[in-house]
């Protein structure tokens, strides 16, 4: 096998940022024309990086335009150890193993070049870049021009002064990158894009390489990590807040997104691709779709309820779903006490007909929220968060569930529904998706209800039977009315709608919003997307609504196996037994089950050869199996 040399550029390469702009933050920060003369620096910068402009002309006339010292080098070596790339941070160990092999070759400075690479072990000798001249007061006048990298070609001379004798591999992000393949002097160039894309360059690439992980994957060489996160790829539909795919896109994961929902049949055909798929309340995972998908380990659901989710099925797939249910309990709450009070006092209707021009000034029929007796069905999350703040505003409140839950405050328990129906001015529905829950509130429990009732359901469409509703609310018995939910919902914004409640007094129909805050949205995005990452990089299941939860300890000095299997006894065993027979010690091991699955982490104290792994994904009713180190 031919000798293997790696030529790696450090400006936006070995470092997230252009080292040179970098000191000029930190001369101009307080430079009243700032702004300008880092966005000359960047523009000169862009211009030589693609190659339309000479690297010493580039090199000069940012140079004078920093006027920097000796001692500004020190603070920007600080900053600079800040910025390394994350992927060559996560992977010391290969910079360690083939520093012999590693070339820096950089239009850069070594004066600042030096001190950051050195702290991976790389050579001295194998660092080639430009270096500042200083006058006598030690401030930067100018750069070496006798230095081959401060000419045209330079990184093409440079090489070829070398010698190299074997397959030389060009990591960078610049087009002088990309000329040592076009001159004959590399065998590939990989396009380094985790810090910036340059379309010029991205076009000469033989493989665009995300990370050093990519790059480290595709040769084979060893890697802090078993999979370049870039090959992940995420699906995220239903308009997700961004919050969420800026997560994601800090891990280095592939994101596609979509505004809306899909249908099965085109979901069945799209998701073999993802290995995550995130959604919120529209898009249904149903066997069908999860038979194509052989490439998902996990669901989001970017909302709190699951029932659109086969969650057996998805179960017995090995995908982990995970859901936010406590994230957006606050803005339901509120926007279910502002609807009390503004159904209440008629303020929907007071408003409607002046908008109309009438004139309603009149207190007949309205009232206020104290003293008046509350029924909430379901005392959950956010049931039992209602029953707080509604005390707090003097109202008597009373709940039902069918689970025991601890009152809190003043709230009294119901033994049963019909006794709450009875007693309460005042009905709000926060039920979960079970379908058992279908048409829980139908003509029979309307008819309970006292004369001149108010209802809300901010739960689930088809828990109540909204003709029945309509009945009561035509007819006088209920005084009004707020529904978020409904049985039929559009796909999506614009699309119509239509109900037997709209154009009803004192009905306030609201399109599905009760968590659609800005803050509720950014906390469910958080909460499931870190779920998501967590269950992808520790292999973590902790609030997983279909997986035996497991929250795991940090790794250290080890590898992390994952086996997931259909439960029957003995399969533990079998794994151990594998370990065993290839004199694997095992450092720590957790295994839960539920019903339908047991999930075993195994965490090995050397290196595996890949014998193990292929024995441990042919142990009979395995699902899934994953590396994670």
């Amino acid at each position: 096998m031919e000798k293997q040399y790696f030529i790696i550029d450090f400006d936006s390469t070995f470092i997230q940022v252009e080292a040179l702009e970098e000191l000029a933050e930190i001369l101009l920060k307080k430079a009243p024309q700032k702004e300008e003369i880092l966005q000359q620096i960047k523009n000169i910068t862009n211009l030589a990086m693609e190659g339309k402009m000479s690297f010493s002309d580039s090199l000069a006339q940012r140079i004078h335009l920093l006027k920097a010292r000796r001692a500004d080098l020190n603070l920007l070596v600080k900053r600079l150890k800040r910025k390394v790339s994350v992927s060559v941070n996560r992977n010391k160990n290969f910079f360690r193993k083939y520093a012999a092999q590693i070339y820096i070759v950089s239009g850069g400075f070594k004066e600042f070049i030096l001190p950051i690479v050195q702290q991976f072990g790389l050579l001295e000798k194998n660092v080639f870049a430009n270096s500042f001249t200083f006058d006598e007061n030690d401030a930067i006048i100018g750069f070496d021009n006798t230095n081959i990298l401060a000419r045209k070609d330079g990184k093409v001379e440079l090489i070829k002064s070398l010698q190299l004798d074997g397959d030389i591999f060009v990591i960078g992000d610049g087009y002088t990158d990309y000329q040592l393949k076009e001159a004959g002097l590399a065998n590939k160039f990989y396009a380094f894009t985790e810090n910036i894309e340059r379309e010029i360059v991205l076009k000469k690439a033989d493989h665009v390489t995300p990370s050093l992980d990519e790059f480290l994957y595709v040769n084979r060489l060893p890697m802090a990590i078993s999979y370049p996160k870039n090959r992940i790829h995420v699906l995220l539909l239903e308009n997700i807040h961004p919050y969420a795919i800026e997560l994601f896109e800090s891990e280095g994961y592939k994101i596609e997104k979509c505004s809306r929902s899909i249908c099965e049949e085109e979901l069945a055909k799209k998701i073999q691709d993802f290995s995550v798929l995130g959604i919120r309340s529209k898009t249904r995972i149903t066997p069908k779709v999860l038979a194509h998908a052989n490439r998902l380990m996990t669901i989001g659901a970017f909302c709190i309820g699951t029932d659109q989710i086969e969650l057996s099925a998805s179960r017995k797939k090995g995908v982990a779903v995970f859901n936010a249910p406590y994230s957006n309990t606050r803005s339901v709450v509120e926007m279910t006490l502002c609807e009390i009070i503004a159904l209440l006092r008629n303020l929907f209707d007071k408003s409607t007909k002046l908008h109309q021009g009438v004139w309603d000034k009149t207190a007949n029929g309205t009232v206020e929220v104290r003293g008046k007796k509350l029924g909430i069905i379901g005392y959950g999350n956010i049931g039992s968060q209602l029953s707080v703040l509604a005390e707090f505003l003097g109202m008597e409140v009373y709940y039902y569930d069918i689970m025991e839950k601890l009152a809190l405050g003043n709230a009294k328990k119901c033994s049963t529904l019909q006794s709450l129906l009875k007693k309460v001015d005042v009905v709000s529905v926060h039920v979960d998706g079970s379908p058992a829950n279908r048409n829980l509130i139908s003509d029979k429990e309307f008819r309970q209800m006292k004369d001149g009732a108010i209802f809300l359901n901010a739960s689930r469409g088809f828990v109540v039977d909204i003709t029945a509703l309509s009945n009561y609310l035509k007819n006088g018995k209920l005084k009004g009315a707020a529904i978020d939910v409904f049985p039929e919902e559009p796909a999506g914004i614009g699309d119509p709608f239509i109900s037997e409640l709209q154009n009803l007094p004192n009905v306030i129909l609201t399109p599905h919003i009760g968590g659609s805050t800005e803050e509720a949205q950014r906390n469910i995005a958080e909460f499931v997307a870190r779920k998501i990452i967590d269950y992808i990089n520790t292999g973590g299941t902790s609030f997983s609504v279909n997986f035996p939860n497991l929250q795991l300890p940090e790794l250290f000095r080890a590898h992390r196996l994952i086996h997931i299997h259909h439960n029957i006894p003995g399969m533990l065993a079998q794994i151990n037994g594998v370990l065993a027979r290839h004199k694997i010690n095992i450092v720590g091991q957790f295994l839960k089950t539920n019903e339908d699955i047991g999930y075993v982490i195994t965490d090995i104290s050397r290196e595996y050869p890949q014998a193990v792994i292929q024995d441990l994904k042919k142990i009979p009713n395995t699902i899934k199996f994953r590396i994670l180190y």
